[in-house]
């Protein structure tokens, strides 16, 4: 970039490379940190160094985490005998903002992708079947509406039919080809409360 100090140059391009972030978008932000106090940037940057450091997943649902457990599992109240299996841990963050659902979560981290080498040894089934052999009183399907979302549902359906005492998938609130991440707490509320059993 012309006339742009190289330090500057290289922040730019750092936040550009981030998800949604585009050229002009990253000039602005760097600009911002630049005309903010040096120790509010400095905050900042602790902050994202440590980031790998103090943040992990959840031994037992896989989500993230800063101890072996992550709040929703170590939550007393929350229903221990209704899971819901999601596809990433990013999906539970916005499953948990509409605040309505009470029990777990268990996160594959990934979903079934033949064509991309992922089968159910690449998933965390394995985490999933343990929990399932000490109890589950219902077990939602979240995965996405997209074809290898389906594909993941199907396979989790025909594993656990005759494991748990009820199966369910969220209803169609969920747009068709769309990623849980993307949608509105309303949508995903609906999906949620309208979710029909797995037949």
């Amino acid at each position: 970039m012309v006339g742009v100090p190289a330090s500057l140059a290289a922040a730019i391009e750092m936040l550009a490379s981030l998800p949604g972030v585009g050229p002009k978008t990253a000039m602005r932000l760097a600009l911002h940190l630049l005309n903010r106090p040096a120790t509010e940037v400095q905050a900042l940057a602790q902050v994202l160094a440590g980031l790998h450091d103090q943040v992990g997943f959840c031994e037992r649902c896989g989500c993230f985490a800063e101890q072996q457990q992550c709040l929703i599992c170590q939550h007393p109240q929350r229903q221990s005998d209704v899971i819901c299996v999601v596809e990433q841990p990013v999906d539970v963050l916005m499953m948990e903002r509409g605040g309505m659902f009470r029990g777990q979560y268990h996160v594959l981290h990934g979903r079934l992708s033949p064509v991309d080498g992922i089968g159910p040894e690449q998933l965390r089934i394995a985490a999933l079947d343990q929990r399932v052999d000490e109890g589950v009183g219902e077990l939602i399907l979240a995965t996405s509406a997209t074809v290898d979302g389906e594909a993941t549902a199907h396979f989790l359906a025909r594993r656990y039919q005759s494991r748990v005492e009820r199966l369910s998938r969220i209803a169609r609130g969920v747009p068709e080809g769309g990623e849980l991440e993307y949608l509105d707490e309303y949508t995903l509320q609906r999906a949620l409360d309208q979710r029909v059993l797995w037949e």
